[in-house]
């Protein structure tokens, strides 16, 4: 229990920049994001044990029909984890997200069933994620990287890689600087 405490901890500091008990009230009842990643942070920390996993995911059931975001307790979801806006939100379980990503509304991180990128993506550490940004199959977004607004990313991204369109183009390797607010080290 320690462990999903301490992950959510700085799930909480990526909001609001300090981890006081104040902080933590005012983000978990005024923020959507941080009360999703409560429960889910237990769901994911529980889901070994049938009986202490009924309750935690009766709850991110609940939320996620909420609040629209459907990010399975399955999912690896690295330290530091920031949902930008509500709603419109979908991560295959078996997606990895490393630590200090930023992800916005209409955000589709999912499975491929065929052809040479059949598999799950793979997401970095510091990465940002912009609206409507769909990455599809086994595709590995690099560490600092930034992917515009409604780009489909199908092709790895390199570390701090900037990819936008349809399909997903790199434009420059200044990466996701000043997108990722209050970075937690990992």
């Amino acid at each position: 229990m320690k462990d999903i405490l301490r992950m959510f901890k700085t799930d909480v500091f990526r909001y609001t920049g300090c981890n006081t008990y104040k902080s933590f009230l005012r983000a978990y009842f005024l923020t959507s994001g941080v009360r999703f990643m409560l429960w889910h942070r237990i769901a994911h920390g529980t889901r070994n044990n049938k009986l202490l996993y009924i309750f935690p995911r009766l709850v991110l059931s609940r939320l996620k029909y909420k609040y629209g975001y459907d990010i399975p307790a399955e999912t690896k979801i690295g330290k530091g984890f920031y949902i930008g806006h509500f709603g419109g939100i979908v991560v295959s379980p078996k997606a990895v997200i490393g630590c200090n990503v930023n992800i916005s509304q209409g955000v589709t991180i999912g499975f491929n069933s065929r052809g040479k990128r059949k598999g799950y993506p793979t997401i970095g550490n510091n990465v940002y994620i912009g609206p409507g940004a769909k990455i599809i199959g086994n595709v590995n977004v690099g560490d600092n990287s930034a992917i515009g607004a409604n780009a489909v990313v199908t092709d790895d991204v390199p570390e701090f890689g900037v990819v936008t369109g349809i399909p997903a183009k790199l434009i420059s390797q200044k990466g996701s600087e000043g997108y990722i607010l209050n970075k937690i080290a990992y």
